[in-house]
């Protein structure tokens, strides 16, 4: 069981046998020196968002949670498919409201991490920075390259991001995959 003071921003509790991940945690002091925890907890198995205040006299029970690697396959009608990396003969499949925005990042035979509870995939963790290729860059304008600014490109999977105006096609560019954002480009 974890006390009230355990009680920080990544740590995993079970709420009515489902695991819900703190997202934000703030001590919050009223008169008289009592105190209380106002959260924010986001279901693991729906993605759905909570809020849930705390008080120093109550527990929380610790989700028990395992992690194994995975390797992504394909994408099909919102679904997408992946397979254990160890045996690529057992495959399941994951909605795209679950994952999130960051499907959007999926390439083909990339290794993400998967969450277990009670011996099921709820969910997968991506890492935070992927690297892949632009496909497509809208056509440079004359003297543009001497601007500072912003481009939108399409990369490998599909998705439109916005980049500085020295990216071109064919480059290798490190984007974060939990705000979407060009990070560098990278050269390999």
């Amino acid at each position: 069981m974890l006390s009230y003071s355990e009680l920080n921003r990544g740590i995993i509790i079970t709420i009515n046998d489902q695991p819900y991940e703190i997202v934000e945690a703030q001590n919050t002091f009223k008169g008289r020196g009592h105190s209380y925890l106002q959260m924010k907890l986001k279901n693991l198995i729906n993605g759905n968002v909570i809020a849930k205040t705390a008080q120093p006299r109550d527990s929380f029970e610790e989700a028990e949670i395992d992690k194994k690697e995975a390797t992504f396959i394909y994408q099909n009608k919102g679904k997408y498919v992946f397979s254990e990396k160890e045996n690529s003969s057992k495959r399941f499949e994951l909605e795209r409201d679950l994952i999130g925005n960051q499907a959007d990042f999926l390439n083909s035979n990339q290794v993400v991490e998967t969450v277990v509870f009670n011996d099921k995939i709820i969910n997968i963790i991506m890492p935070i920075k992927v690297n892949l290729k632009v496909t497509e860059v809208p056509p440079g304008i004359k003297g543009d390259r001497a601007q500072s600014g912003n481009k939108s490109v399409t990369i490998e999977t599909g998705v439109k991001i916005n980049v500085p105006l020295f990216i071109e096609e064919g480059d290798i560019i490190e984007i974060n995959t939990e705000s979407g954002e060009y990070v560098r480009r990278v050269n390999e």
